[in-house]
């Protein structure tokens, strides 16, 4: 009887919400999970939970936001982990401003995070994915890429360069096995909400939970090869965002 070989995930910003809801999914569905964010010590605290459904944990410290260095960092954690076949690409900064009030350093920064270093991660394991024919890539977008907000701007721009960059990879990728996802939530109940660049005010009792988009991500990962989600918009049935 032939064993199903073991999967490998590398999930960025799995220190916290939906990344971290992830790599605990993952483990309980059986997938060894390669931990990405700034933060070793949050990362050490996901990594032990998830060892203890059995499957590999491991934590890697990288700065996404530094995104020359992103693709050799990437590599080197993939050669270390070993092969990596799904590709969770989650890391990214909420902010919040009017156009005409955001600088171009704070431009930049959201460019730099939520998409350079999504395009970054990609490269730095594709040449992987493309000499074994398979893999299965997953970027978290938000609604706000596919519908603008009024004060989400430079928000609204980057992750609306998520789906444009998956869309494409999707088609290019596709004679080499590789599947591509961008998942679309509306707004999750996570830390973002609380950090200095946004400014907002939401009943997050409405919202989705890390969870919720965990459980999607998952079930993108574990469809059979032949089928793929090119697409998931996912909003909170309570009709905030």
């Amino acid at each position: 009887m032939s064993v199903e070989p073991k999967r490998r995930a590398l999930i960025t910003g799995a220190s916290s919400g939906i990344g971290k809801a992830t790599a605990l999914a993952f483990a309980k569905a059986g997938i060894d999970v390669a931990l990405v964010s700034r933060s070793l010590e949050k990362l050490e605290a996901v990594a032990v939970a998830a060892k203890h459904t059995g499957v590999e944990a491991r934590s890697y410290a990288v700065d996404l936001a530094s995104v020359w260095q992103v693709k050799e960092q990437i590599q080197a954690i993939a050669n270390e982990f070993g092969d990596i076949d799904i590709l969770v690409n989650n890391a990214g900064i909420a902010y919040t401003a009017t156009l005409s009030e955001t600088p171009l350093e704070d431009w930049q920064q959201v460019i730099n995070l939520n998409l350079t270093s999504v395009f970054q991660c990609i490269m730095g394991i594709l040449p992987g994915m493309r000499d074994r024919g398979r893999g299965t890539m997953i970027n978290v977008a938000s609604i706000a890429g596919k519908q603008a907000f009024s004060n989400w701007g430079a928000y609204s721009v980057s992750k609306a360069g998520v789906i444009a960059l998956s869309q494409a990879l999707a088609q290019e990728e596709r004679v080499h096995g590789i599947r591509v996802t961008a998942i679309c939530p509306g707004a999750v109940n996570t830390e973002l909400w609380d950090t200095e660049t946004v400014h907002a005010n939401f009943d997050r009792s409405k919202m989705l939970t890390p969870e919720i988009v965990a459980q999607s991500i998952l079930h993108i990962a574990l469809l059979p090869p032949q089928a793929v989600i090119d697409e998931l918009i996912l909003m909170p049935s309570a009709g905030v965002l």
